[in-house]
């Protein structure tokens, strides 16, 4: 299936369809130059079947992980570039998951002020949540995110066929932002994790399902609020302290969606949904961390980009498929990150 999001000043087109990404050509015409960024992780399998559908390309590698979103490869790949001599109208193809994406996205859109950009996402994460909404990033000083802006792909390419080589953990830890995505906006999608948590693979009847819901949500709140002024913040529910676990742990020893689990049971005051939220990531085998050191997750919070003076804004579900904002002070936040789960 196909889609497309519709923006102010662009528009991305999202393909649906096992294979889609060893055929390229047969969605848009490009005969430039192309840099394909992409990280250690990936298959060189995949790699290939993209690399050689294009008579001008350059794969580029970078470690995988958090730590690939680092100045020094932003600097390195723009670098790069010059070097190749790509002009705006030449292609960046970001290969990979979410952090390849919010890498590859940054470089495309402050390279000569803009170049062109298309998204292949090889994760859960990045097919559910990251590789549409425009927003690319790198990291500072262990903040996460810090860095960036709002960027666009001309187009999306959703091909399941590349999670095959996902080990499980990498698997679940994406479906998060599905089951986040059920919790704010979709009751029908968060029902699928409550009966079919422990069922899900690659081989499905419900990943497809689980990942086009996924995707509408996003679209739906993006096309209202591209720039995350209002109601686009709903999808940062389990974020903020999510985020803070996230720079707690250096980045690197739990995923992204793993602490957006335990930051959504940390910001649940209500006991029957905080109870089934818990069941659904123990089925997914999701880590449960508890004991979080509350002053150094407040410093990080206060540099939150959601952050404003000694306020910031959460998002609150109590009762699943509806979500609203709440604006309260930093300093709130020690009896949410005070509790035990």
């Amino acid at each position: 299936m196909e889609f497309t999001v519709n923006l102010t000043d662009a528009k991305s087109r999202v393909i649906i369809e096992k294979g889609c990404y060893t055929h390229l050509k047969d969605y848009f015409d490009f005969d430039g130059k192309v840099m394909i960024i992409t990280d250690d992780n990936i298959p060189y399998s995949i790699k290939e079947k993209v690399l050689f559908q294009f008579e001008n390309a350059v794969l580029v590698q970078v470690e995988h992980g958090e730590i690939a979103k680092s100045f020094e490869n932003y600097k390195m790949l723009l670098e790069k570039l010059l070097e190749l001599d790509f002009s705006r109208k030449d292609l960046i193809i970001a290969l990979g998951g979410g952090v390849i994406g919010d890498l590859s996205g940054f470089v495309a859109s402050t390279y000569k002020r803009g170049c062109r950009f298309i998204s292949i996402p090889t994760t859960t994460l990045s097919q559910i949540d990251s590789s549409i909404g425009g927003k690319v990033a790198i990291n500072l000083n262990g903040i996460k995110n810090c860095v960036g802006s709002f960027y666009h792909p001309e187009i999306v390419f959703v091909d399941v066929e590349t999670l095959r080589t996902l080990e499980k953990r990498h698997f679940y830890n994406g479906l998060v932002e599905a089951v986040k995505a059920g919790c704010i906006k979709d009751k029908s999608l968060f029902e699928i994790f409550e009966n079919h948590a422990d069922e899900l693979d690659v081989d499905s009847i419900y990943l497809e399902q689980i990942i086009i819901k996924s995707l509408f949500i996003k679209k739906e709140v993006v096309e209202q609020d591209e720039k995350e002024k209002n109601i686009r913040k709903i999808l940062n529910y389990g974020h903020t302290i999510g985020h803070a676990i996230e720079s707690t742990y250096n980045l690197n020893e739990y995923y992204h969606g793993e602490c957006v689990a335990n930051g959504m049971l940390y910001i649940q005051d209500n006991e029957q949904i905080k109870n089934s939220l818990m069941n659904i990531f123990k089925k997914m085998e999701i880590p449960i961390i508890n004991n979080l050191d509350t002053e150094k997750s407040i410093n990080f919070i206060k540099n939150d980009k959601k952050a404003s003076g000694n306020k910031i804004d959460i998002i609150k579900v109590d009762e699943i498929g509806k979500s609203y904002i709440e604006n309260i002070e930093i300093d709130h936040f020690k009896k949410y990150i005070g509790r035990k789960l």
